[in-house]
């Protein structure tokens, strides 16, 4: 394409260029072929020399400085961090991704597509980690590249990218990693890309994440089995127990009952995102049921202002061959996800307070482990670099981008946040349908070469004066 004079559209062309000529798709195949299941054992090797060659391969030529930080939980995949510091007077950010993946699932893909090869059918990029999350942060480095080049080897800002390989195991070692690694991390604002957005249609911030914990409840009346003829009706049946434990937990239309499990009020600033959020119903996802959970609550809010707790699990017996006999054991695992507004360390003892009001005693509770729970964190929407990026984000696209308070999922936004205590925005470029962590993971070509122009444009307004003023 013809040379650009260095301008905002300018920036935003070159990295759409680099979509429309194939170096875009280039990169991702040589990101996608490499076999970083970080669930797997023996994982190890490949989620290093993601950091140690593949990435440092991407950045070549950029003036980035590289170096993998080493996890201090042992056994756990490393962090690459690129760091371009241009003027310590300007503002820096700190790019998140992570280049693990889930299981590939070989073998169970649709027409036998190869989880690590990209296949380009129409719109559809399949591959394991197109969506989630190699072809995301392959975004905001490209769109890096395009500003680099029309800004004539300049950002106008710092930038340091940090790429975590243990991502998909809830980031083990990630927190200890920034407390030790502070100053090598320290930035202005924490810009991470992943996830899926509500629409296909327009662009989305999201501001953190909800939080989850999740437990064991367990019944234990004796030990073995009884014959029911002989023993049924005077036996205590554990299962009914559970049974009536968790009713006393929700109304039959979903109202969490116990106190302390629901934020007192959702913040006005938080209803307000809310209120604007735009959703799309995509084929073959299913609808919510309006009549289920907390009443007189909007579909948005339910799902980022409030808390939900759902069944993961329930047993007792032997489902598979049902035995006529009195069984002496009866186990759940509920989960609770939680905004920030709601403590997270204090949903099992609240939860045993109102057993225990309720003479379920008997009923224990056990938390699992630890990689089950994940913390809470949500950037005030009112934040000026929400303003800021929003800004930059309708001027690109040419209307108002969802304001998403917090995903709904889980992310590591609480340890930035909480350990380096600068904002923290998401920017997805996915969408719901992409079949992430199942067979068939793919990223819609649109919604990447759109996330090129918009993190592109992102960049060129931080490094032209954009910025908010820089916090003390």
């Amino acid at each position: 394409m013809a040379e650009i004079g260095g301008t905002r559209a300018g920036a935003i062309a070159r990295a759409q260029a680099a979509f429309d000529d194939g170096r875009f798709l280039a990169d991702l195949r040589r990101l996608v072929a490499l076999r970083t299941e970080s669930q797997m054992p023996g994982s190890l090797p490949e989620l290093r020399r993601y950091c140690e060659e593949a990435l440092p391969a991407v950045l070549a030529g950029m003036g980035f400085a590289t170096r993998v930080l080493e996890n201090p939980a042992e056994g756990r995949g490393p962090v690459l961090l690129a760091t371009r510091i241009e003027d310590p007077a300007l503002p820096t950010v700190l790019i998140y991704g992570h280049g693990d993946v889930v299981r590939g699932l070989a073998g169970r893909w649709q027409d036998g597509l190869d989880p690590w090869q990209v296949t380009v059918r129409g719109d559809r990029w399949y591959g394991r980690g197109t969506a989630d999350n190699k072809g995301q942060h392959l975004i905001a480095i490209h769109a890096l590249r395009a500003v680099l080049a029309e800004r004539g080897g300049r950002l106008g800002f710092n930038a340091k990218v940090v790429v975590e390989t243990g991502e998909e195991q809830g980031s083990p070692g990630l927190r200890a990693l920034i407390r030790r690694d502070r100053d090598l991390l320290a930035a202005d604002v924490f810009i991470g890309l992943d996830g899926p957005r509500q629409t296909t249609f327009m662009p989305e911030l999201k501001l953190g994440a909800r939080g989850g914990v999740a437990f064991d409840l367990v019944v234990e009346c004796r030990e073995g089995e009884h014959h029911s003829g002989h023993w049924g009706g005077v036996l205590t049946d554990p299962a009914f127990v559970l049974a009536h434990a968790l009713a006393s937990i929700v109304t039959p239309q979903g109202r969490i009952l116990v106190e302390g499990w629901t934020p007192k009020a959702i913040p006005e600033s938080v209803k307000r995102a809310c209120a604007e959020l735009v959703f799309e119903d995509i084929p073959g996802l299913p609808e919510a049921d309006p009549d289920w959970g907390e009443p007189g609550l909007t579909r948005a809010e339910k799902i980022f202002a409030w808390t939900s707790v759902i069944v993961l699990a329930q047993i007792t017996g032997h489902p598979d061959a049902p035995t006529n006999a009195v069984q002496g054991r009866a186990r759940a695992r509920l989960q609770v996800r939680h905004t920030v507004d709601v403590p997270g360390d204090g949903i099992v003892p609240a939860l045993r307070r109102h057993l225990d009001a309720r003479g379920f005693r008997r009923v224990q509770i056990v938390p699992v482990v630890e990689r089950d729970m994940f913390g809470a964190a949500r950037t005030d929407p009112d934040d000026p670099w929400v303003g800021m990026v929003a800004a930059s984000m309708a001027r690109t696209a040419n209307r108002p981008p969802n304001v998403v308070p917090n995903s709904s999922g889980s992310n590591p936004s609480d340890m930035f946040l909480e350990e380096l205590g600068i904002p923290v925005i998401w920017i997805p470029s996915s969408y719901a349908g992409c079949n992430q962590h199942g067979p068939n993971e793919h990223a819609l070509a649109p919604l990447l070469r759109e996330g090129l122009g918009l993190l592109a444009g992102i960049w060129w307004d931080i490094g032209a004066g954009a910025a908010p003023a820089r916090r003390r």
